[in-house]
């Protein structure tokens, strides 16, 4: 008996949800915010969450705790894209798809920016921006196969990254890339989880070394005598 194409994609959705709800882990904001929570271990000193909305992870906690030995924790967010629900009130104002103020520049140790880039039209731009703030460390999240997702005049939806990608942006900024990891399983979406540093040396042996030769998301592409 044929089946349909909407059948199979009827069990593909009904299968996906039903091991998500087995496995957790398989949530790629539960995979990003376990690594985050595994990492943020690390660092001290002064921590900023950019474009943090209300600094939520969406599990009932807050990213502000996964830097336990942070001295000081902010936020920022573009005020203004929606109008009671903009974010958390103690956030300040930083627009990354404008110039970095003076005052943000060189004043954090780390900074955060979790599933931002997509959402910004200049990439390239709001990197140099997320980077510009720290004095050592930057951490991003970005999704790497994920459906377009964005609402009327609120944010948009541009960009995917990849991991070669990324290397090469950071780099733009004076960054070393010294860790990627993606939640590569037949699951999807898929997101990359990056950490990079303007003093490499002083990481020397923490992470893992990347796997150059591994190809994201080929679970999810790649099938028995496809044409790609």
């Amino acid at each position: 008996m044929l089946i349909k194409p909407h059948h199979l994609e009827w069990m593909r959705r009904r299968l996906i949800n039903a091991a998500r709800r087995r496995c957790p882990g398989l949530s790629p904001r539960r995979w990003s915010n376990a690594e985050l929570r595994r990492w943020g271990r690390l660092y001290d000193g002064a921590i900023v969450n950019v474009s943090a909305w209300r600094d939520e992870d969406k599990e009932g906690g807050r990213y502000r705790d996964y830097f336990p030995h942070a001295t000081s924790y902010a936020m920022t967010n573009y005020w203004g894209s929606a109008s009671e629900n903009d974010g958390h009130p103690e956030a300040k104002f930083f627009d990354i798809q404008n110039e970095t103020p003076s005052e943000m520049r060189g004043r954090f140790d780390v900074v955060l920016a979790h599933t931002v880039l997509e959402h910004v039209y200049d990439v390239r731009l709001a990197i140099a921006n997320i980077a510009a703030p720290t004095r050592d460390t930057m951490i991003l999240i970005v999704p790497f196969a994920q459906d377009e997702h964005y609402t009327g005049s609120l944010y948009g939806d541009y960009w995917r990254m990849t991991p070669l990608g990324m290397k090469r942006a950071v780099e733009e900024q004076g960054l070393s890339l010294l860790y990627v990891a993606s939640n590569d399983t037949p699951w999807y979406p898929i997101y990359l989880f990056c950490i990079a540093s303007r003093r490499p040396e002083k990481w020397a042996g923490i992470f893992p070394p990347i796997d150059w030769d591994r190809s994201i998301g080929r679970s999810v592409y790649v099938y028995p005598d496809a044409a790609w």
